[in-house]
């Protein structure tokens, strides 16, 4: 957890007291009368952040340095969640009373009276689900308003949890004037922020725009579909301006899908596409890729913009093939003072990346044994991107022993587990058998068709005689 706040409380989330930490769930009040299907309940969620300040042209200069951190809180007020049973002993969150200096934790509050903070469980039940959850916060901007010196303050609170979901909270700090008007108006300042701050010593702030991912990362193979998930929801004081996926590989970008409000229609790029309907009315902004090749790979980037605030999630797209794997010949014969090869042939798989080793068993052995006589082939790249390579054993009958096993093992990020085919070394007494079989199988052979042939020449004659008896 950054910022190394440290909130502490008893709560009832795993079916069993736990000391919280990183996390906290607390309830903001009375729960509200359950409903049937399914029952909700308001609740506060404090996470431990750090407060990450900038000196951009003197927007908030009172840290003294670009990129100086600070421990910080952020308390979501009464957020509404599913009621799992686990919520009743709950504890109310309190701020902390104590003398706060300069070096105290900076404690956000924030309220969402219009806009719903997504993925709330996930955040709720992150302790109890074994995941992380990182918080940062930075100032966004602020704004005059009118023409006096008064002006608005934002910040932007970007949410991480470890399974992949990444939130972010644009934040709509206190209104206030300069510095000799809260003055004379006896305005409590934060000692660091010389922002206005409640009786409690928090920032009181509202959540005015959210944005959210499902997933940072994601894996899909060759000529499938994916949906890049993004959605978006708006203060009724707000409004969308546009959206824009933009996807980034090894160092170059381009723009793969652009609406903007009131214009005819998006422009988009083949293969991809944004249900414009589902954009305006749900804010799912979400893009899906059809027939996903290996160009498709890259860094996508999920732009929603309003008239004053922009929000962004990158998302991660790995295409990953599994190999095809055969070994030839799949049966070998011993034969003395003479060396074999066998070829494991890997087609078909992407990344690049893969990994070859060869094995022997024998029926005495008890494990399978490593072997490094192995040469590879050099790399071929197919026109679909995809990468083949060949592995070659060579096995001397000097020293192979018979009968065995020979197995070719190949792992790629595409498998969930390795990939083994195995040729067959026959036993040098195994194949003069078979061939003392087959010469004993072609003798019978031979002598049932001689005994037939003589069979009929000496019944011709006989046929003869009597016929000529007979005239």
């Amino acid at each position: 957890m950054a910022g190394g706040l440290v909130l502490c409380g008893v709560l009832l989330l795993c079916g069993a007291p736990v000391l919280c930490g990183a996390l906290l769930a607390l309830a903001a009040g009375p729960a509200k009368a359950p409903t049937p299907s399914p029952p909700f309940r308001r609740v506060d969620i404090a996470l431990g952040c750090s407060y990450v300040g900038e000196d951009a042209g003197g927007l908030l200069p009172a840290f003294g340095s670009p990129s100086s951190q600070h421990p910080a809180a952020l308390v979501l007020r009464g957020i509404s969640v599913r009621d799992d049973g686990n919520l009743d002993d709950v504890t109310e969150y309190k701020v902390p009373q104590k003398n706060r200096d300069s070096s105290s934790p900076i404690v956000f509050e924030a309220s969402a009276p219009s806009v719903s903070i997504p993925h709330a469980e996930s955040l709720l039940h992150a302790d109890c689900d074994g995941e992380e959850v990182s918080c940062e916060i930075s100032p966004y901007s602020f704004q005059r308003a009118g023409e006096g010196p008064c002006r608005t303050f934002w910040f932007m609170a970007t949410l991480r949890l470890s399974g992949g979901i990444s939130i972010a909270l644009v934040l709509r700090g206190p209104h206030c004037g300069n510095q000799e008007e809260e003055e004379e108006h006896d305005a409590t300042l934060h000692p660091k922020l010389r922002i206005p701050i409640s009786k409690e010593g928090t920032l009181l702030t509202t959540v005015e725009f959210q944005s959210s991912s499902r997933n940072t990362s994601m894996r899909t193979h060759l000529g499938g579909s994916v949906i890049l998930d993004c959605h978006f929801a708006l203060a009724p004081s707000s409004s969308l301006s546009s959206l824009e996926w933009r996807r980034q590989h090894q160092g170059s970008g381009r723009s793969l899908f652009r609406y903007q409000v009131g214009s005819k229609g998006p422009t988009a790029q083949p293969k991809v596409h944004v249900d414009v309907a589902e954009l305006l009315g749900s804010g799912d902004a979400s893009l899906s890729l059809q027939g996903v090749s290996v160009g498709d790979e890259g860094t996508y980037i999920c732009l929603v913009s309003t008239p004053l605030h922009q929000a962004q999630h990158i998302i991660q797209l790995h295409v990953a093939e599994p190999p095809r794997v055969r070994v030839i010949p799949a049966v070998v014969s011993f034969e003395r003072d003479v060396t074999t090869t066998l070829a494991c042939n890997i087609a078909g798989y992407y990344p690049l990346d893969v990994s070859v080793s060869w094995t022997q068993k024998t029926p005495e052995d008890d494990t399978e044994i490593p072997l490094s006589d192995i040469r590879f082939s050099n790399h071929r790249q197919s026109r679909d991107g995809t990468y083949s390579i060949t592995s070659y054993l060579s096995i001397s009958s000097a020293t192979a022993r018979a009968p065995a096993t020979y197995s070719c093992h190949v792992s790629h990020v595409a498998l969930a587990e390795p990939i083994s085919v195995s040729a067959h070394l026959k036993a040098l007494e195994q194949t003069e058998s078979e061939g003392l079989v087959g010469g004993f199988i072609a003798t019978i052979i031979f002598i049932v068709v001689l005994f037939i042939v003589l069979r009929r020449r000496a019944a011709k004659p006989k046929s003869e005689q009597l016929l000529r008896a007979s005239e």
